[in-house]
C-alpha cells in the first residue's frame, strides 16, 4: 500500500520540522517504538525502519488508542528543505521518502530561472494574454528596458483579427520567433507547446465587471457574463501550466471586489505567489486622460518585496488638451451638430437622470475616460467644443486619443477610425505601465543582485 502526505514544514524552538502521525503510518507498517535511520538521496530525506536505527517512533494516545508519530527536527530538515514550506511525504513498505512539494520545486525552477536571465542580460520570455493591440506590452517593455530588463514576446493571443493586425504592423515588441495566436484564450492548448514563460501578462476582459457593463447586460455578478466571465480561469490555467515568475493583471477598478479577482488571488497565493494591488489614475502619471485602472503584480515567492505604492510617476502631463490636438481646419467635416446627443441630453435632463455630455473646451486640464466603443459618438464621452462655434463639436481624432492616454502614436498609424479607437479605449494608460515596468525592473535587479553599473557598461 502507498500513502501521500502533502504537509508544511513547521517550527519549533527555532529548528525546522517535519510532523507526520496516525493511522497514515500504521497502514505502512510503522509501529511506536520502532527503531529507523535518516538518509539523504538526491535531495531526497529517506527514513528506513531497522532494528538498529538510530532514532525510535515516538507515540502519542488519542481518542483511547496509541498512534505512531514521526517528529522530525534533525538538521537535515534545515539543510534540505531550506525556505521550503511544503514537503511531499511518500509512506511505502516501512519506510518514508520526503522531497520539496512540486509547488515548490516549480517555484524554485521558475525564480532561478529568470534570476539567471536578468543577472546574464538576457531577455524574458513574455506571454501576452488578451493582447489587443499590445500597448501594455509596449509601455513593459519599454519601462523595463529603460532600466536594463530587456523583454521579449514569447506568444500572444488575440480574438479580434484587426488587433492583431494592427500590432504585427506597429508594434515592435516581435521578433523573427514570436508567436502569433489570433484565438480566444479558451482554445489555445499550450500543454501541446511544451513551453515556458517568465512573464504573463492579461488585461482579462472587463466587460462584466465595469459599472456600465453590468448595466448594460444585465448583471449581478461579473462572472455571469457569457462570454467575459469564465476568462479568469482560463487566465489561472496558463499560469498553472507555463509557471512564469511574474503575473501582470489588469482592469477596471470595480474588477478588485469580484468574485474573479478573489479567486485570482486565492489560486496565485496557492502556487506560490505575493500580490501587490494598486488603482493607478492617469493624471497622476502624466496623461490628460483621467482614468483609472487596477493594476495587480504577482512574483513568485523568492522575489517578495515588490510594492506597488512605491512606484512612482516618470512624466509631467500637459497643462492642457490643446497641446495634444491636431491642426484640422475649423470646418473640417470631423465637426457636427450631433442634434441627437443635444436631444438626448434634454431628455435625461427631464427625467433627473444627471447624465451630462463631457463637451471640453481645448484649454480643459483634463478629460474623462475614452472607452473602446468611442467612434460610435456616445453621450457619456469626451467631445471637443468647435472653439467658434458652440453647435459644434467633435469626436478626438485617433492620433489625439493616443496622446491623451500617453500611449505611441505608431501603434495605431494606418488602422481605421473605428478600430483604433477600439484599441486605444480597452487599453491602459501608457506611463502609468511604463512606470510599474521600471520600478519591476529596478526589484528584479534587487534581486539578482544586480548593480545598474553592470546594465549601463552592457548596453
Amino acid at each position: 500500500m502507498t500513502t501521500i502526505v502533502n504537509t508544511k514544514v513547521g517550527e519549533t524552538r527555532g529548528r525546522r520540522r517535519i510532523y507526520v502521525e496516525g493511522q497514515k503510518l500504521t497502514r505502512e507498517g510503522i509501529e511506536a517504538g520502532q527503531r529507523y535511520d535518516l538518509t539523504t538521496e538526491n535531495g531526497r530525506l529517506v527514513l528506513k525502519i531497522g532494528k538498529e536505527g538510530k532514532y525510535t517512533v515516538s507515540k502519542k494516545t488519542k481518542g483511547g488508542k496509541l498512534l505512531p508519530v514521526i517528529d522530525l527536527t534533525v538538521k537535515q530538515v534545515a539543510e534540505l528543505f531550506d525556505g521550503v514550506q511544503m514537503v511531499r511525504a511518500l509512506i511505502r513498505d516501512g519506510g518514508i521518502v520526503i522531497s520539496a512539494h512540486h509547488n515548490q520545486q516549480k517555484v524554485e525552477e521558475r525564480v532561478t530561472h529568470l534570476l539567471e536571465k536578468v543577472s546574464k542580460n538576457k531577455p524574458l520570455d513574455v506571454i501576452s494574454l488578451f493582447h489587443g493591440g499590445g500597448v501594455i506590452d509596449n509601455a513593459l517593455h519599454a519601462g523595463m528596458g529603460q532600466t536594463g530588463v530587456q523583454l521579449r514576446t514569447k506568444a500572444a493571443v488575440e480574438l479580434e483579427p484587426a488587433y492583431m493586425e494592427a500590432s504585427l504592423s506597429n508594434n515592435p515588441i516581435w521578433d523573427s520567433k514570436s508567436i502569433a495566436i489570433e484565438s480566444g484564450i479558451q482554445d489555445v492548448d499550450m500543454s501541446r507547446a511544451n513551453t515556458t514563460a517568465d512573464c504573463i501578462i492579461g488585461g482579462i476582459p472587463c466587460t462584466g465587471a465595469s459599472r456600465s457593463g453590468k448595466v448594460k447586460n444585465k448583471l449581478k455578478h461579473a462572472e455571469e457574463h457569457e462570454e467575459a466571465g469564465a476568462m479568469f480561469f482560463y487566465f489561472l490555467d496558463f499560469v498553472r501550466k507555463l509557471n512564469p515568475a511574474i503575473v501582470l493583471i489588469e482592469n477596471v477598478q470595480e474588477y478588485q471586489s469580484t468574485a474573479s479577482m478573489a479567486a485570482i488571488r486565492s489560486v496565485l497565493v496557492s502556487l506560490g505567489y505575493c500580490l501587490s494591488e494598486r488603482v493607478l489614475n492617469g493624471n497622476e502619471f502624466g496623461a490628460l486622460e483621467r482614468r483609472e485602472r487596477l493594476c495587480v503584480v504577482a512574483l513568485s515567492q523568492g522575489l517578495e518585496g515588490f510594492d506597488l505604492d512605491t512606484v512612482l510617476p516618470k512624466r509631467q502631463k500637459q497643462a492642457t488638451i490643446a497641446e495634444v490636438l491636431e491642426d484640422l481646419p475649423l470646418d473640417s467635416p470631423r465637426w457636427k451638430t450631433f442634434d441627437y446627443l443635444a436631444a438626448k441630453a434634454e431628455r435625461d435632463l427631464a427625467a433627473g437622470k444627471g447624465f451630462k455630455r463631457q463637451e471640453l473646451d481645448a484649454s480643459a486640464e483634463y478629460c474623462g475616460t475614452i472607452g473602446r466603443g468611442y467612434a460610435k459618438c456616445r453621450s457619456t464621452e469626451p467631445f471637443l467644443k468647435h472653439p467658434i462655434d458652440p453647435s459644434l463639436s467633435r469626436l478626438f481624432t485617433p492620433i489625439e486619443h493616443a496622446r491623451l492616454k500617453g500611449i505611441p502614436e505608431q501603434l495605431v498609424d494606418g488602422v481605421s477610425d473605428t478600430i483604433a479607437h477600439q484599441i486605444l479605449g480597452q487599453s491602459v494608460i501608457w506611463p502609468v505601465f511604463e512606470a510599474v515596468g521600471e520600478a519591476l525592473a529596478n526589484h528584479l535587479k534587487r534581486c539578482a543582485g544586480v548593480s545598474q553599473y553592470h546594465f549601463d557598461l552592457a548596453a
